[in-house]
């Protein structure tokens, strides 16, 4: 086989860009093993543009399944609406380059817009792209309340042993991230994917905006690590509790102190690490010093 005939979509033009994924020929090497091909799936990442009233205002590269609950939770949590109310309509065109998002949004809302519009070509790994001074890099959230009830220690290592099970993009493709929503118990209700790690947080938003979720009393999971945009997400979606697989980084950590969000990270197995607000868990803390 050429070179050639690697890397190339076996039938692209037989699935649907809904699915997430694409069949291609790859090479399988090995320093003892001999070279062989096989089709193998491929997460997409694809450019979705948004569009408001009219206005451009950002282009994100994600994979193209649930794009309303893309475009929803990433206009909440950048705060260009104030609820889904906000958000009057919209519309998804496919074209050649990629998708363009249409939203129309309440006219109050339109000042907001002006105010954090950015024209970008927003990356997977990044959430900054585009933002053109320090001022805008962090919203003015408001602290969230203190949560009515003490979260189980094991319902959050539940919750996250859960999400590890409910990502089939990432079994097939092993390359996306996800954000699930579990009840306060540990048991995972709701779960998005995409290779971005921030459009599948705000794709989970999206879904539970959109049907009108209560937040103020379950555990967000992420599958990545927890930056100080995933804290500010969660935040402005009135989540007390954001639970990472990975680690957290300083400026994370210093967020969800500030907006009263518990913040832990290294979820695995049975056990994690919580960098703020530990009282909330229902347990009594053991100091090893």
């Amino acid at each position: 086989m050429s070179t050639a005939d690697l890397s190339l979509p076996l039938a692209p033009s037989d699935e649907p860009l809904a699915t997430g994924h694409s069949s291609y020929r790859v090479t399988r090497a090995g320093r003892h093993a001999p070279c062989y091909a096989e089709p193998d799936e491929i997460a997409q990442e694809i450019a979705v543009a948004l569009e408001y009233n009219g206005i451009s205002h950002a282009t994100l590269l994600a994979t193209p399944t649930d794009l309303e609950d893309l475009a929803l939770g990433f206009s909440f949590t950048e705060g260009i609406i104030r609820s889904a109310r906000d958000l009057y309509d919209l519309e998804i065109a496919e074209t050649a380059k990629g998708f363009i998002i249409q939203a129309t949004i309440a006219s109050a809302c339109v000042s907001e817009l002006k105010l954090r519009r950015r024209s970008l070509a927003g990356r997977t790994g990044c959430g900054l792209c585009g933002i053109e001074s320090l001022d805008e890099v962090r919203r003015t959230l408001q602290p969230l309340p203190a949560p009515t009830l003490a979260y189980d220690a094991t319902a959050i290592a539940q919750a996250a042993q859960q999400l590890r099970a409910r990502q089939p993009l990432h079994l097939l493709t092993g390359a996306t991230h996800a954000a699930g929503w579990s009840s306060s118990a540990g048991d995972v209700l709701y779960v998005r994917e995409d290779v971005g790690r921030h459009n599948a947080l705000d794709k989970l938003i999206g879904h539970l905006l959109r049907t009108s979720v209560d937040t103020t009393g379950g555990i967000a999971i992420i599958s990545s690590r927890a930056s100080f945009e995933m804290v500010q997400k969660a935040a402005a979606a009135g989540m007390s509790v954001l639970v990472a697989v990975s680690a957290a980084t300083t400026y994370a950590v210093n967020m969800a102190s500030e907006l009263n969000v518990m913040l832990a990270g290294f979820a695995r197995d049975d056990s994690f690490t919580v960098y703020s607000h530990p009282e909330y868990l229902n347990t009594e803390e053991v100091s090893l010093e």
